[in-house]
């Protein structure tokens, strides 16, 4: 039966990948790579051989006939992002979406996201919670904000290390400054981090402290 795998990868520390992962990643024919710089490094860490072909945002529309095409006639692929799980926030859906369609197996590995640890460790409900993933940069941004802050459930965002204090600044004038949240980064990597407070107290922590490495926001919902 043709299939693709989804195999998530390390979003930190190497060692968090899953004895599965290698496995299947050494026993397909290709590995589709958002970068296969960087896939290269984790996979000569593992040693495995596989050929590395390049799948991100900027050729997926290009290859994806083809490479459907190659799945129906049988070569087993696996699909892995530079980190985390394909398709959260990350290249993926659009050939997920269109091996469906061709009635192409598609099974995810459970493995590394970003998104469950920064919400175990916050403190903060989880109950119900909304992926908001990264906002856009400008056009729509305060609206998505809005929208996120008024509601009951708990929110979490990407950010970038540039871009954090612009977005504590933005709850702060949304949602208040006494709102909580909970900032980590470098999540599994040797200088992770969180800092839990109120959007008043985080934002003068990374004023006080530049921000580096990649953000994942938690903001509480309306009491």
């Amino acid at each position: 039966m043709s299939k693709l795998t989804l195999v998530p990868t390390p979003v930190g520390n190497l060692g968090d990948m899953t004895f599965r992962a290698v496995e299947v990643l050494k026993a397909v024919s290709v590995v589709l790579a958002e970068d296969t710089r960087t896939s290269s490094k984790l996979l000569r860490h593992y040693g495995i051989d596989t050929p590395l072909r390049a799948f991100h945002q900027h050729n997926e529309h290009k290859v994806l006939d083809r490479v459907v095409e190659e799945i129906l006639s049988g070569t087993e692929m696996a699909l892995v992002t530079d980190a985390g799980t394909p398709g959260i926030s990350d290249p993926g859906f659009l050939l997920v979406r269109a091996c469906v369609e061709q009635h192409i197996k598609v099974e995810c590995l459970p493995g590394a996201t970003a998104v469950i640890p920064a919400l175990a460790v916050s403190g903060l409900p989880l109950d119900r919670f909304y992926f908001e993933g990264f906002l856009p940069h400008k056009k729509g941004r305060q609206k998505r904000l809005e929208a996120l802050t008024s509601s009951n459930a708990t929110s979490v965002l990407y950010e970038s290390p540039h871009r954090v204090i612009k977005l504590l600044e933005q709850l702060s004038a949304i949602a208040g400054p006494d709102r909580l949240v909970s900032v980590s980064r470098e999540i599994s990597k040797l200088h992770e981090e969180t800092v839990r407070g109120t959007v008043e107290e985080v934002l003068a922590h990374f004023k006080a402290n530049a921000p580096r490495g990649e953000f994942v926001v938690v903001v509480a919902g309306v009491n």
